[in-house]
């Protein structure tokens, strides 16, 4: 199947350019860029010239706004805002549409605007797209024409969370402070990123509400089948890639380690990429793969319950959970592809 990505020269575009050239379905189509256009990829990438034999490295990228139709799925890495109106032309002409944005990932257009500070670009396309978590709506997305994709941070954190919420273990008031490696700020300059201001330092970010809320909310929220509370910090470390979520929520009744890991286990019992631990993760466990890693124990106390999750940002925070998402939507295993054995140390 031909596959196109928009914006292949982000971090998000990259990750999906290495994992789709060993795709044993789709075959890369084409691949667009907002300031490399012209160039080869592998121009832009020496290190491309490794994948699928060269193959890759070889494509031409394009500007955005020349990009052809004739394609079976896009992937959209462009930022929120301008990722819709790209992919609206796609979507009307029946092309499967994978956005690695937030313009597809809430069902409120006024919740959109709460927390991005912009009216939505394109509300009407919102009614045609899933939420793509898969652990929690497959059935969903293989159905879908589109699909949003979750947000790096919302992907460890619900997926931490889900069993003990869905099975009324703990209270719908969670607490979610989180830690993301530098590459999930992407690749354009800000003051943030640089080198001497990251390195040898840790800072919260997003105090006063970050954006990924948003879609814990939405997603806590249809798990419990009520109004769901969180509060979010993330964090900035010093590493390249990796996601923490450290989630706390109070018990309502006791539970023992043994019960809790029986539950998590059976959660997931079905869900090839999540993995239930008995110790508490690393984000090094997940490094370069599509592997979220969960954990959850009471508090010494046994009045909370400490949820943990790990995700390395680019891959099941972004272009291996899109892939995942395609493989549903195209019919096939939703592993193809994407078992890739995490990198350690």
């Amino acid at each position: 199947m031909r596959a196109t990505i928009i914006n292949a020269t982000s971090y998000f575009g990259l990750e999906l350019v290495r994992l789709l050239s060993t795709h044993p379905a789709f075959k890369i189509h084409e691949l667009t860029a907002r300031s490399h256009a012209g160039r080869s990829f592998g121009d832009v990438f020496p290190h491309a010239r490794t994948f699928d034999g060269g193959r890759a490295a070889e494509i031409r990228l394009v500007a955005t706004e020349e990009v052809g139709l004739d394609t079976e799925v896009v992937f959209s890495c462009l930022p929120h805002m301008a990722s819709a109106e790209v992919l609206a032309p796609f979507m009307q002409a029946g092309v499967r549409a994978i956005d690695v944005s937030a313009d597809l990932r809430l069902t409120s257009a006024d919740d959109y605007q709460t927390y991005y500070g912009h009216p939505h670009p394109r509300p009407d396309l919102l009614g045609d797209a899933v939420y793509g978590l898969p652990e929690l709506h497959r059935e969903e997305i293989a159905a879908a024409r589109a699909v949003g994709n979750p947000g790096c941070y919302p992907t460890a954190a619900i997926l931490s969370a889900a069993p003990a919420l869905a099975a009324g273990l703990i209270e719908p008031d969670i607490v979610f402070d989180a830690k993301s490696g530098i590459s999930g700020a992407g690749r354009s300059l800000k003051l943030d990123s640089h080198y001497s201001e990251v390195a040898e330092s840790i800072h919260p970010y997003g105090v006063d509400g970050h954006r990924h809320a948003a879609e814990m909310i939405q997603e806590l929220e249809l798990i419990a089948a009520r109004e769901v509370a969180v509060t979010f910090i993330p964090h900035l470390t010093p590493m390249i890639r990796g996601i923490l979520s450290t989630g706390y929520a109070r018990l309502t009744r006791p539970a023992k380690p043994a019960e809790i890991d029986d539950l998590y286990r059976d959660f997931y019992a079905d869900a090839p990429f999540t993995l239930a631990l008995d110790q508490p993760p690393r984000s090094k466990w997940v490094a370069g793969s599509n592997y979220c890693a969960v954990h959850a124990r009471p508090s010494p106390d046994g009045r909370r319950l400490m949820m943990f999750g790990v995700v390395d940002n680019l891959v099941k925070g972004a272009a291996g959970q899109a892939l995942q998402n395609a493989n549903l939507m195209a019919g096939f295993d939703e592993r193809c592809g994407l078992e890739v054995a995490p990198a350690y140390p």
